[in-house]
C-alpha cells in the first residue's frame, strides 16, 4: 500500500492593514511549470486544485497547500516541491504574471468552460456585486489600518518600558544556542509565507501544521512592542548568512513584522505565540521565552492598566468590523458564484484538469527515469 504523503498548510497573500499584500513572488521560485488558472468565480479552480494535489498526495507526494484568506474553504495554490510543479489561480486578488511564458508558465484559461450566453442577461447583476465585493474590501482594509494605529499606541507603551540591552542578550543567547559552531557552505533556500490570516471567519493559523515535524519549538511570549519581531529578524539573518534553508512567516496583520522562523535542517521552530495564534508546550522539547519577563520594566502592565485597557477594547472593535466586511464580501461572491455555476460545463473543466494531470504525470515520469 502507497503512503501519502504530507500535506503542508500555508498563505501566500492576505487580507492586512496594507491591504491585500502577497507573497507568491517567494513562495513560487524555483518552480519549473506553473499553471495559471484564469476564470471567474465559481467555475471550479479550488476544486481543481485540491483534487490534483489530493491525487499526487495519495501517490505519495508531499504537497503544499496554498489557501485563501478570502474563503476558508477554499486553495489559492498547490504545490508539488520534489516534481518543482505548481497550479495557481491566477484571477486575483493576487497578481502573477509569467516571467517565461510557455516554458514555465502556462495559462488555463477555464472561461471556455462557460455559456457567455447565459451570463449576459445577469450583466448588470454580477457588475454591482463585483462593485459591492471591492468596495467591502475596502472598508475591510480601511478597518484593519486603523487597528494597525491603536496597536502601534499599544506598542509605544512596551517599547518606553523596554531594557533594549536584556532584549538584545535574550537574541544573543538564542543564536548562539540554534547557530555556535554550524553552518552550512551552500545558498540558503529563504521562503517568504504567512503562517495564518484574518478570514471571514475570523484569524485562522497553520502553526500546528507547519510545525508537526520540527524538534525543538520555542514559544515566543511577550507583548505588543516587546521584541518579539526584531528578535526573529535576527535570526533569520543569522539562518540565511550561514546557509541554512528558512521560512520567514510574515504577520498575517502587519506584514512588515514576522510571526515565526522554521530552521529545518537545525530542527528549530521559533514562533510568537501570542494571541491570534496563542500556544503552550505541549511537547517534551517545546521551551518557552518570556520576552516580557525578560525585557520588560515589571508591574508595567499593572502600571498602565487603564491606558491599556482602552487601547484593546478599540484595537478589537476595528478588528472585529474588518472581519465583519471580509464576511460580508465572501456572502457577495458566494452569490456571485452563483451566476457562473449555473453557467459553466464542468466536463469541459475536468477536461483541463485531466489535461494538467497528464502533463504532471509526464514530468514525474521524466524525473524517475533522470
Amino acid at each position: 500500500m502507497r503512503v501519502p504523503g504530507k500535506i503542508t498548510n500555508y498563505y501566500a497573500g492576505g487580507n492586512t492593514a496594507k491591504g491585500f499584500y502577497s507573497l507568491y513572488d517567494s513562495c513560487l521560485q524555483g518552480l519549473e511549470r506553473l499553471y495559471i488558472l484564469k476564470g471567474a468565480p465559481g467555475c471550479g479552480k479550488s476544486s481543481l486544485m485540491k483534487s490534483i494535489g489530493y491525487d499526487w498526495n495519495d501517490k505519495g507526494y508531499d504537497i503544499e497547500f496554498l489557501h485563501s484568506a478570502s474563503d476558508n474553504q477554499s486553495v489559492e495554490g498547490v504545490l508539488i516541491p520534489c516534481l518543482k510543479v505548481g497550479i495557481v489561480n491566477g484571477s486575483g486578488p493576487q497578481v502573477i504574471e509569467p516571467k517565461y511564458p510557455g516554458a514555465v508558465e502556462e495559462y488555463i484559461n477555464l472561461g471556455i468552460a462557460w455559456d457567455s450566453n447565459q451570463l449576459i442577461p445577469y450583466r448588470d447583476e454580477i457588475e454591482k456585486l463585483n462593485a459591492q465585493i471591492q468596495k467591502a474590501y475596502g472598508d475591510a482594509f480601511s478597518c484593519f489600518s486603523k487597528a494597525l494605529e491603536v496597536h502601534d499606541e499599544w506598542e509605544a507603551i512596551y517599547i518606553d518600558n523596554m531594557d533594549f540591552s536584556k532584549a538584545n542578550q535574550l537574541t544573543e543567547e538564542l543564536i548562539e544556542a540554534f547557530f555556535a559552531g554550524k553552518s552550512l557552505h551552500k545558498k540558503a533556500d529563504v521562503r517568504h509565507r504567512f503562517l495564518g490570516a484574518a478570514t471571514p471567519k475570523g484569524a485562522v493559523d497553520f502553526v500546528q501544521n507547519l510545525t508537526e515535524d520540527v524538534y525543538k519549538r520555542y514559544f515566543i511570549k511577550g507583548r505588543p512592542g516587546s521584541g518579539k519581531s526584531t528578535l526573529l529578524k535576527k535570526i533569520a539573518a543569522i539562518s540565511e548568512e550561514k546557509g541554512f534553508d528558512t521560512e520567514i512567516y510574515h504577520c498575517g496583520f502587519d506584514p512588515n513584522s514576522l510571526d515565526m522562523i522554521i530552521i529545518r535542517e537545525l530542527g528549530i521552530a521559533i514562533f510568537d505565540s501570542t494571541a491570534p495564534h496563542e500556544y503552550f508546550p505541549e511537547r517534551e522539547n517545546d521551551e518557552i521565552v518570556d520576552m516580557y519577563k525578560r525585557a520588560i520594566t515589571a508591574g508595567t502592565d499593572e502600571k498602565y492598566a487603564t491606558e491599556l485597557l482602552d487601547i484593546t477594547e478599540r484595537y478589537s472593535s476595528y478588528m472585529k468590523e474588518a472581519i465583519g466586511y471580509l464576511a460580508e464580501a465572501k456572502a457577495y461572491n458566494d452569490e456571485l458564484e452563483q451566476y457562473y455555476i449555473h453557467a459553466v460545463d464542468f466536463e469541459k473543466v475536468e477536461v483541463l484538469k485531466e489535461e494538467i494531470e497528464q502533463e504532471i504525470k509526464r514530468i514525474s515520469m521524466t524525473a524517475q527515469t533522470t
